[in-house]
């Protein structure tokens, strides 16, 4: 069987020294998007738009550094113990999307407070484009040809040339696909809803279909971590855990307190 091979070469650009990457231009480009979204957002519910470059900062910024900090933690550890310097060479890869989600909520706060804004609505708002950052990511992944799935013969696996000759599964499209049909589910949710019900309930929808869709991916994928535990589950899978369990209680709590619009 003739299965699809891919060799595009990550960088884009060449500028000198400098060089353009695909997965650069993705995540950015998903930020840009996103700042649409939020616009449209805002408008929309009668807010200040004008508000939304800053935000986009504020996450950007929680996003890289939250990301970078959980891959050489729980993914390299050993590595990165023994060269802390290390830690700073993000350009040499190395970011894991569980980590970005905790530095987001952080900076969520952070622009929260300093703008006077209501936590809850920003958090909610945010989760919509969102979905749209983590597809565009695993787009990037792709360009990179990392994040690799187990090998297969179903006619849809993929040959990444520049690691190997050996069909796998296209994992990075897999999560990319699953967080676009998540993005427009969000979407749908938040303009049938009432805007009140929408800062409860869409965090805790977008933790549950986020992170199930990737603890389920987890399984046509390669090990990533550089090392090995006795437990049954990969180190994705273990991180995805108390996100599904944090949005499975987010839900209940919105349901039941879903007439109640005290502190939001």
């Amino acid at each position: 069987m003739e299965h699809f091979v891919w060799n595009i070469d990550p960088t884009l650009l060449h500028l000198g020294p400098l060089q353009l990457r695909w997965y650069g231009l993705l995540f950015v480009g998903s930020f840009f998007l996103g700042a649409m979204i939020l616009n449209w957002i805002y408008k929309r519910e009668g807010k200040d738009p004008e508000v939304v470059e800053t935000l986009l900062i504020y996450l950007m910024v929680g996003a890289v550094i939250g990301s970078r900090l959980v891959h050489c933690f729980f993914y390299e550890p050993d590595f990165y113990l023994s060269n802390p310097l290390e830690i700073l060479y993000i350009w040499k890869g190395g970011l894991a999307s569980h980590g970005g989600l905790l530095g987001v909520f952080i900076s969520m706060y952070v622009f929260a407070k300093n703008h006077n804004e209501s936590y809850m609505w920003v958090v909610s708002r945010v989760a919509i484009p969102g979905a749209l950052t983590a597809a565009f990511v695993r787009f990037g992944n792709l360009f990179n040809s990392e994040i690799l799935g187990k090998p297969s013969d179903a006619p849809w696996a993929i040959v990444f040339e520049r690691i190997d000759l050996v069909p796998r599964h296209p994992v990075q499209l897999y999560e990319a696909f699953a967080y676009l049909t998540i993005l427009g589910l969000l979407v749908l949710l938040y303009r049938k809803i009432s805007p009140t019900f929408a800062t409860k309930i869409l965090p805790g929808v977008f933790l549950v279909l986020l992170f199930t869709a990737r603890f389920f991916i987890e399984y046509a994928k390669t090990r990533q971590a550089a090392y090995t535990t006795d437990l049954p589950f990969s180190t994705g899978q273990m991180l995805s855990i108390p996100y599904i369990v944090l949005g499975i209680l987010w839900i209940i709590w919105a349901l039941k307190t879903k007439g109640n619009t005290k502190n939001i």
